[in-house]
Order: structure tokens, then C-alpha cells, then sequence
């Protein structure tokens, strides 16, 4: 009998942390048609078919009273691991994002969610890690300057996936779309515009996730893709992590989300390499800290950083009256006059 009249309902969680001034996320590795349902249905796939996902959990209707008490219980479980902030991004329910619905199985809803917390050590076996965000969204880190990714891969492929368009009409809207989402052909770069560059990619058919969904038979075309255009995910998790880094990169500058990423002290220096890690791009050194300062963002403690290597800053703490005091205490973001 077919399940098509039903509807699974489940969590995914993108769980961030900033680790030697690389934002890392917790992923997992399973087969691409694999979920937490039901037990009986779940293929069993080889090493050669697991890919990156999110951390995946069911929504118990009798048991789970909120939707976040349920992502931090199975997450707890799972992980062993205390997320502290946490928010809700978006419900992804596309027809299809679960390919055995084609199969007859539920239509699958994911409420996804943003995590922040400090890199722990896992619980329990599995294939649960930590990777850099960036593996998988490469174009989006500006910080040693425009990614060669752009120039070497991307530009190219776009140029051509604007030449197969079927119409002179058709082509300029795609080179519109790409100059705007790319910052290409004298427009700027704009860093929160993360979810429109993987939609777009993604339409062009340039990352792997595009070439499994449409049913691709031949190997080539994802082998292709892949090792450049960063690491594929299952489902539709990548989209969900771009739809994350478009948000938190948004909040970077009118709430103060990024202490969440920071130990109860810290230097400016630790700071601004924290805010340029999530923003992907170069800061200001004098213009961050003035604004930070100005901002009442921090207090000085009076005591000095014991690291070592150059000599010892000052250690400042993040002033939570500010939140009392304004509606939006965010860190801002000075790029350099060069970027």
C-alpha cells in the first residue's frame, strides 16, 4: 500500500562551533536513502554509498512537548553533546527531498535548526564528526581572498549553463542572476547571500546532490562535480546548511550570537578571528575593535592572555547588560578598504 497521504515529521540540526578559527559542524555519514524511519524499510548501504548528513531525529508527538526540547533530547542522546543556543531556520518539505517517496514511502518535513555550542568530544561509536563548514560551501570563504574555486570552476561552468539556455531571454536572466549571487560583472560580493549561490548551483546542475536527484545514471558526471565544488551531502542537508550560514551571518551584525562561540574570556584578536571564521571574510583590525568598543560589547577583566607566542593581551568578557540596553548589539562588519 502506498504511504503517499502520509507525513513524516523529523528535526535536522545544523550544530556549530568554532574550533582554531574554523567553524566546524557536526555531520554524520549514512546512506543517502537512510532516515530514522521506519527501522524495517532502511536499506543497509555500503561503506562506498555513505555520505555527510546533519544530525537527524524523529518528532515523538506523544513525547516531545516542543520541537527544541526534542532536538536537544535526541541530540543529547545521540551525541552526548549539550547544545546551547538554538533557533529555528526553516521547514524543508520539497516533494521528493526523501528519495523512497518516489517509492511510495511518507512525505518527508524537516524542521531544521541552528545550534551553537563548544567543540566536544562525541559520545558513543558511529560516524559522527566534526568537519569545517567550508568543505562543503568552499566559494564562501573569502578570508585569504576571492576563492580560486570562482575562477578556476564555477565561472566557467556558469558560462556555459548561460549558453545552453534556450533563448537570448532565458540567457540574460541567468547572467543576471549569476552577477548578482557571484558578485560578477561589476557587481558586489555579498556575503549573505549563501542560499541563492548553492539554489543556483544546484539548478545548474554543477553539484552532486543536482545529478543524484535527476535520476543520473552515468558516474561521471558526479565525479566531476564533486571534488570541486565542495562535499556533497545526503538529502537536501547542504541546502540546509546554507540556509544556516545566510542566517547567522545575518545576525552577526544586530544580535551578539558570536560570544555564544566564545569561552566566558577572551582577547579581541580571539574575537575578530571568530567573527571573520562565520562571515568568511577579512575584518578591519582597528575599525572591528572600535566598534565593538563603542558598542559596550565587552568589559575588560584587567587580567592577560597566558598564551603564548607574542606578548600577552588583554582578556575581556561579554557585558549581557547590553542586551538591556539596546535592541540590536551586534559586532558589525568592517571589511578591509582592499575586499
Amino acid at each position: 500500500m502506498s504511504d503517499h497521504s502520509q507525513v513524516f515529521v523529523g528535526l535536522n540540526a545544523v550544530i556549530l562551533a568554532v574550533t582554531e578559527e574554523e567553524p566546524r559542524i557536526l555531520t554524520l555519514r549514512r546512506g543517502d536513502h537512510s532516515v530514522a524511519f521506519p527501522e524495517n524499510q532502511k536499506p543497509d548501504p555500503t561503506p562506498a554509498e555513505l555520505v555527510d548528513a546533519l544530525p537527524f531525529g524523529p518528532l515523538d508527538p506523544a513525547r516531545d512537548r516542543t520541537l527544541e526540547l526534542a532536538l536537544r533530547a535526541w541530540v543529547r542522546e545521540q551525541t552526548g553533546i549539550e547544545v546551547g543556543y538554538v533557533e529555528q531556520l526553516y521547514t524543508f518539505g520539497d516533494r521528493n527531498r526523501d528519495p523512497r517517496e518516489r517509492e511510495g514511502g511518507p512525505r518527508v518535513l524537516s524542521i531544521g535548526y541552528l545550534s551553537l555550542c563548544h567543540e566536544d568530544s562525541i559520545a558513543g561509536g558511529g560516524q559522527a564528526r566534526w568537519r569545517p563548514w567550508y568543505d562543503y560551501l568552499p566559494w564562501e570563504d573569502w578570508r585569504g581572498g576571492r576563492p580560486a574555486i570562482l575562477e578556476r570552476h564555477l565561472e566557467p561552468a556558469l558560462d556555459s549553463w548561460i549558453q545552453d539556455a534556450e533563448d537570448r531571454r532565458a540567457a540574460q536572466l541567468r547572467r543576471e542572476r549569476i552577477d548578482i549571487a557571484f558578485g560578477l560583472g561589476g557587481a558586489p560580493w555579498d556575503g549573505y547571500r549563501v542560499l541563492d549561490r548553492y539554489e543556483l548551483l544546484y539548478e545548474a546542475g554543477l553539484v552532486r546532490e543536482a545529478v543524484r536527484d535527476r535520476g543520473a545514471t552515468e558516474a561521471a558526471g558526479e565525479e566531476a562535480a564533486a571534488p570541486r565544488l565542495g562535499r556533497p551531502m545526503c538529502f537536501d542537508h547542504r541546502r540546509i546548511l546554507a540556509t544556516a550560514v545566510s542566517r547567522l551571518r545575518g545576525k552577526i551584525k544586530y544580535r551578539p550570537v558570536v560570544f555564544e562561540l566564545l569561552p566566558p574570556t577572551f582577547t579581541l584578536l580571539q574575537l575578530q578571528r571568530v567573527v571573520e571564521a562565520l562571515a568568511g571574510q577579512p575584518l578591519h583590525k582597528q575599525n572591528f575593535r572600535r566598534l565593538v568598543e563603542k558598542g559596550g560589547l565587552v568589559d575588560g577583566t584587567g587580567k592577560l592572555s597566558a598564551g603564548t607566542g607574542g606578548r600577552p593581551a588583554e582578556l575581556f568578557r561579554f557585558r549581557r547588560v547590553v542586551l538591556r540596553e539596546r535592541p540590536t548589539p551586534g559586532v558589525g562588519l568592517p571589511a578591509l578598504p582592499e575586499h
